[in-house]
Order: structure tokens, then C-alpha cells, then sequence
């Protein structure tokens, strides 16, 4: 009777890597075509400008880095200084190349807070940067 046991078991025996492996190319997939969420800082109140070009599409390679009225620089909700910032821009400056970066700064940030945010990018050769700016003012 034992021996009858022993058969039932070893014929139930599967191989769960192909199962596996159709799961782990589910998940990359579905991370490297999500679409992450922009967040924005909600604190930071842009310029008017009605007579700036009005930019449709952007592109999807573009950094976005705020500047608040305190000069504090953030990226993706986190707060950073000036050294990160620029190890930041370096390192995505070697892996892509040229990339473009939008600044995204309150209306009332001090220039020389996004000035040196300017100047970083320009030493490490970064030269595609605009700025953000709203067509109508809020009622």
C-alpha cells in the first residue's frame, strides 16, 4: 500500500519555471508601459505669459524641475539641493545625451534661484531649457 502512495505523488509532479517566467514578463511589462503619474507641486503658482507659444505634446524625454518661492528645488516630489540636482542631470546626461529639462518655477522664486538651476544645466551641456507659464491668469 505505501508503495501504491509513492506513485500517485511522483506522477503529480510539474514544472512551475515556464509559469514562472510567464509571470516575471507580466510584471516588466506592465511596469515599463504604465504611465506614471506627473506630479506637479500644487504650492507653486507659474508666471502669466499670453504670449508665449503654447507647447501641445511634450517630449517624453523632458526633465521637469520646480523651483518654489523659497528657492527649494524639487523633482517628482522630492525636494533635492544643488549638488544632487546636478549629479541628477549629470548621470541622465551620460546615459542620454542632450535631453530637454522644463523649469517649473513659482512666479514668485528670486531669479538667481533659477538662474543657477540654468547655469547647472549649461555646464554639464544641457542647452534645451524652457520654462513653464500659464496662457490665462486663474479668476
Amino acid at each position: 500500500m505505501a508503495h501504491h502512495k509513492q506513485r500517485m505523488t511522483e506522477g503529480c509532479e510539474c514544472d512551475m519555471t515556464p509559469m514562472i517566467d510567464v509571470v516575471f514578463q507580466l510584471i516588466i511589462f506592465f511596469i515599463v508601459t504604465i504611465k506614471l503619474e506627473e506630479t506637479h507641486n500644487p504650492d507653486i503658482e507659474l508666471e502669466y505669459a499670453k504670449h508665449g507659444p503654447v507647447i501641445k505634446e511634450q517630449d517624453p524625454r523632458t526633465m521637469v524641475i520646480e523651483v518654489d518661492q523659497r528657492g527649494w528645488i524639487t523633482m517628482h516630489g522630492a525636494r533635492m539641493s544643488q549638488q544632487q540636482l546636478a549629479q541628477v542631470l549629470q548621470g541622465r546626461y551620460n546615459r542620454m545625451g542632450v535631453f530637454p529639462v522644463l523649469i517649473r518655477a513659482d512666479h514668485r522664486t528670486r531669479h538667481q534661484d533659477v538662474r543657477r538651476i540654468m547655469d547647472t544645466c549649461t555646464a554639464i551641456g544641457i542647452w534645451r531649457i524652457s520654462f513653464a507659464a500659464l496662457i490665462e491668469k486663474k479668476m
